[in-house]
């Protein structure tokens, strides 16, 4: 739904502020073109992150999951 607001706003390029990359692919069949993408810093417990990384694919430094 996120994608459908932005190509109505006009909205055709972003950069995109995630370390999901299932959300890159919504975009794009919107028109939206993905510029770059900014990884998110987060403190969030270990383990969760690892499980993120691990089963999900997100992308994550090692320093976000050293632990």
């Amino acid at each position: 739904m996120g994608a459908q607001i932005l190509a109505d706003l006009g909205i055709t390029r972003l950069r995109l502020i995630t370390n999901n990359p299932a959300k890159y692919g919504g975009l794009g069949g919107y028109g939206v073109e993905i510029v770059s993408r900014v990884g998110l810093t987060t403190s969030a417990n270990p383990h969760n992150l690892r499980t993120k990384q691990d089963r999900l694919g997100h992308h994550l430094s090692l320093g976000e999951i050293a632990g």
